[in-house]
């Protein structure tokens, strides 16, 4: 049986969630179904089970814009995270409209039909699905969830201990009492070390090259202070997340203009952190801040298990996985029971599935991104991808209120489709995150991700500022984004799911 929706949503994460109840909070009166191919709510939170996982961006700015966090957490857990997401889609109705362990296989456009035509693989049946939308919403975020990126080391074959990635978590792991290496230097490995040395006999983090670290303080004061004059929710809500986005800019912007400055106020604070005992180059990175993302620590807790001597740091490359641990370049060994190889993540659009216009293979890499939100050439699709150079929240909010203005705006007009199309000179050789950073998952992924633009709508520029104006007031027909309507009526297709307002 074919079920249809007026919108179907690729992703039960906080990018999927956050659409669904934006459409019912819009007053669009489309009716949705959520595909996941989880068996529960939560995305990359419902993922990644590491010990200490937890947000890297403010609360204040990665929760919803329509729902406060109450929490005092800078950082907060990756189960609070969890939770805080399925709660908001219990609040707003949304779980009854998921479909639960169906993995998106293909989604097909026809132009003759004017709908979206999705197969997806119940994966504990095998049987595959059918379901037709006016609308979709890729809302999958770009990690390749059945692979991380995990590099092949040489002799790992000879080692007698046991080699992890955070993304595939062994639940009985036990390193209680064991000699750990986390290999790698960004945000998981950072998570990792502080979190595994309260049990394990000594954590090692060996990094290739390090990353700029700042310390937060683990409960926001500003926080803790508006809670404790009683303050109400929402509006201490909206001023810190007002404060929390000025202060992301502020220091990005830094960075940009004066990465001297910016390098030497975060180098001074770790410092102050690490002590005369730690050598600083393991914390001063070759290249300038914000060419790769921050990292955060909470209450410097990294910091102070680097000084207490249950974690030590290296910076070196591997020669060679010896049966007993690693042997580095330099000479040294490094004595491990347990291997972590934090090395980073894969990057896929859409979940991996297939996208098709008409019969043809959309080949996203070949696509240039309108708006931040929309692939050229490919009608009545919005694809969610958050801000790299801030909470990816606030990007998602911004795209989904978008989209629900664009679904209202065509509703009154009487448009059935809608499609922006790039000119070749709006395509740039950049992926949309290319240009922004040169983190390693980002470079891998350029083989898949979107073009970045050249100009105006199609230049994707990680500006919450700018895109807030763009997104939320600029005028929708703009002479790029273009709406027809249907030659024939097309009331008669049948709605399975109930409607959102």
């Amino acid at each position: 049986m074919t079920r249809h929706v007026d919108v179907l949503i690729i992703g039960a994460g906080l990018s999927g969630i956050g659409m669904a109840c934006h459409l019912t909070r819009e007053q669009t009166g489309r009716s949705y179904a959520i595909l996941e191919r989880r068996t529960a709510i939560g995305g990359t939170w419902d993922l990644f089970r590491y010990p200490g996982i937890r947000s890297d961006s403010d609360m204040f700015t990665f929760g919803y814009g329509f729902r406060p966090w109450t929490g005092t957490k800078v950082l907060a857990d990756g189960p609070h995270i969890r939770q805080y997401v399925e709660d908001t889609a219990i609040e707003y109705g949304v779980k009854e409209h998921i479909h639960f362990g169906r993995k998106v296989t293909t989604a097909r456009w026809s132009s003759e039909a004017g709908i979206w035509t999705v197969e997806a693989l119940d994966e504990q049946t095998g049987a595959t699905e059918t379901f037709t939308s006016n609308f979709l919403a890729g809302c999958t975020g770009y990690y390749d969830y059945d692979n991380g990126y995990r590099p092949e080391f040489p002799g790992e074959a000879d080692f007698g201990g046991q080699i992890v990635h955070p993304q595939h978590w062994p639940e009985d792991l036990d390193y209680r009492g064991k000699r750990v290496v986390v290999i790698g230097s960004g945000a998981t490995a950072i998570t990792l070390i502080p979190a595994m040395s309260k049990d394990a006999a000594h954590v090692t983090m060996l990094q290739r090259s390090p990353t700029y670290i700042t310390a937060l303080p683990a409960d926001d004061p500003v926080a803790v202070g508006m809670k404790a004059a009683r303050i109400p929710a929402k509006v201490a809500y909206r001023v810190g997340r007002a404060r929390n986005i000025a202060l992301q800019r502020a220091s990005f912007q830094l960075s940009r203009t004066n990465p001297g400055a910016s390098r030497k106020v975060l180098l001074s604070a770790v410092r102050m952190w690490l002590g005369p005992n730690i050598d600083m180059r393991h914390f001063t990175p070759s290249y300038d801040p914000w060419d790769q993302r921050l990292c955060v620590v909470p209450n410097g807790d990294l910091f102070k298990v680097l000084r207490s001597g249950k974690a030590s740091i290296v910076t070196d490359r591997i020669e060679t996985f010896t049966e007993t641990g690693i042997r580095l370049a330099s000479g040294e060994e490094l004595a491990a029971d347990i291997v972590i190889s934090a090395t980073g993540l894969r990057v896929q659009m859409l979940g991996g599935a297939t996208l098709e216009l008409d019969g043809q293979p959309v080949v996203t890499r070949d696509r240039v991104v309108y708006k931040g939100a929309m692939l050229d050439s490919v009608p009545n699709a919005v694809m969610v991808l958050g801000y790299t150079n801030a909470s990816w929240t606030l990007k998602a909010d911004l795209a989904a209120e978008y989209f629900c203005r664009v679904l209202n705006h065509m509703k009154s007009h009487g448009y059935t489709k809608m499609v922006a199309v790039a000119e070749e000179g709006d395509r740039s050789a950049d992926s949309v995150m290319g240009g922004a950073l040169s983190s390693g998952y980002i470079q891998r992924g350029d083989a898949v991700m979107p073009r970045q633009g050249t100009r105006g709508p199609w230049q994707v520029i990680n500006n919450y500022f700018r895109d807030r104006k763009m997104l939320r007031k600029e005028p929708i027909e703009d002479g790029v984004l273009t709406f027809t309507r249907a030659a024939a009526d097309t009331e008669d297709r049948p709605l399975a799911a109930t409607r959102t307002a």
